[in-house]
């Protein structure tokens, strides 16, 4: 009777576990993008471009991948696929200023241009009930 108890007990405490997780899903591609931002605006902040001028591309590229992917319902779909267009448009011109050799405090101003347009999507552009 005990151990019929404890599985009971055990099953009742999963279930919203299991349903916060199922309510939550996970955007892989945003994950991917965070990660190179992260990893290029907080350095840029702190006034070290190495990196950002290493991984402009990269970050490039993992905004197009972003964009290209299907927005999940937790999302206002037109503003974000409004704002990934803008993000890809800013993260464009942060590869193109890295190219063209633009100063730190250039490209400091366009990393964190696109750095608020991610805070945006990952923010404003969620749904209220999510």
């Amino acid at each position: 009777m005990k151990k019929i108890l404890t599985m009971a007990l055990v099953v009742l405490l999963s279930v919203p576990v299991i349903t916060m997780a199922q309510d939550k899903p996970v955007w892989p591609e945003m994950k991917q993008f965070h990660t190179v931002m992260s990893g290029t605006f907080h350095p840029a902040e702190e006034g070290n471009l190495a990196p950002l001028r290493e991984r402009a591309a990269e970050l490039f590229q993992a905004a197009q991948k972003w964009q290209q992917t299907a927005v999940p319902a937790t999302f206002k779909k037109e503003e974000t696929q409004a704002a990934l267009k803008e993000l890809v448009i800013k993260c464009g011109a942060v590869m193109k200023g890295v190219e063209a050799r633009k100063t730190d405090a250039e490209l400091t101003r366009m990393i964190s241009e696109a750095h608020d347009v991610f805070h945006r999507i990952v923010g404003e552009c969620r749904n209220a009930d999510h």
